[in-house]
């Protein structure tokens, strides 16, 4: 017998079926089948399958609900996504969202979403580092802002393997890094420039 992830997008299903496993967690076979076709109009059919198929079986239940959970929150907040509902204080509405989905209403954008934050929840390194000034954009390669018409030169044996933030960024963007670490001499590796 098909599951109802397999019923309503019409596609085969067995006692395997990735689609049946990943929907455990939804309660009622009509709830089963309004997710499924919601995530899989926002991902794609087969880019659904690859999501799932991608993990192992007892993780799939919990990556349909975040996949869930993210259309809600790009349907609902196009720029930020589930994640800028989250950090705006705004959860509340992806959780309706999903609610609303399961019960097999229709979403649509929100306007006027604060862009801000409601309040700081707690004082860690993230919202440490997020009080720090980072914009390294001034600091690209010449290759980078030329369109990559710039010829490269070739690396030392030291800056093929690592790069410092001295070599790589501006002052500036050096001095926000060593002070977000302590000012240690952190070496990253030279992956795009």
């Amino acid at each position: 017998m098909s599951c109802n992830g397999c019923r309503i997008l019409r596609k085969g299903c067995n006692e395997n079926c990735i689609l049946r496993q990943s929907l455990q967690g939804i309660g009622s076979p009509q709830a089963q089948a309004n997710a499924t076709v919601f995530v899989a109009k926002f991902f794609g059919r087969a880019g659904l399958m690859s999501f799932l198929s991608a993990v192992p079986e007892p993780q799939r239940p919990a990556l349909f609900q975040s996949l869930l959970y993210e259309a809600c929150g790009r349907t609902v907040n196009p720029v930020s996504g589930v994640v800028g509902l989250l950090w705006t204080g705004n959860w509340q509405l992806c959780q309706s969202a999903v609610e609303t989905v399961l019960r097999g209403g229709v979403l649509r954008p929100m306007m006027n979403l604060p862009s801000e934050p409601q309040e700081a929840v707690d004082h860690d390194d993230a919202s440490e580092a997020s009080r720090l000034c980072l914009n390294l954009s001034a600091a690209l390669p010449a290759r980078v802002t030329a369109g990559g018409r710039v010829k490269r030169r070739s690396a030392t044996p030291e800056e093929s393997e690592t790069s410092t933030m001295e070599s790589c960024y501006d002052y500036t963007a050096s001095n926000c890094y060593q002070n977000l670490k302590g000012g240690e001499g952190t070496k990253l590796l030279r992956l795009f420039f």
